[in-house]
């Protein structure tokens, strides 16, 4: 609103501005403009995307932690953010290893209590296979 009063009316200064708008000149300097606003959120974003590419091992928690040693001002929700909208996370690794071979050769028996209701207790008993490593097999 100052800047563009200012255009329209260049003779009147900046304090005489912010004293017909009712504002201090501490917050006209604490409130940048729109343009500076958009500049620095670029600026930033950049800053994020060169920390997130050249370390890509690393999560939003330490982008945060570099980009702030670098003197930015950034909270990590706001990297975090940003690193979503950019696809820069951090791709986890499946940690999931498949242990049961479906496709064997050796014959499976049928679930014998599907379609058994039991009404008390010790009327079916199961039991598991669990493999244990000796030193020289499985057993």
């Amino acid at each position: 609103m100052i800047a563009v009063l200012q255009e329209h009316f260049p003779t009147l200064s900046l304090r005489r501005l912010c004293q017909l708008l009712g504002v201090s000149r501490s917050w006209y300097d604490a409130h940048p403009t729109p343009d500076a606003l958009a500049e620095r959120t670029l600026d930033r974003r950049d800053a994020i995307e060169r920390v997130a590419l050249d370390f890509p091992g690393d999560g939003y928690r330490r982008g945060t932690h570099a980009l702030q040693r670098d003197g930015w001002a950034v909270n990590h929700k706001r990297v975090l953010r940003i690193m979503r909208q950019e696809s820069l996370l951090r791709q986890l690794k499946c940690r999931f290893l498949v242990t049961t071979d479906a496709a064997h050769g050796v014959p499976t028996y049928p679930n014998l209590l599907a379609e058994v209701t039991l009404s008390a207790p010790n009327q079916a008993w199961v039991a598991d296979i669990t493999y244990v490593r000796l030193p020289t097999s499985f057993v």
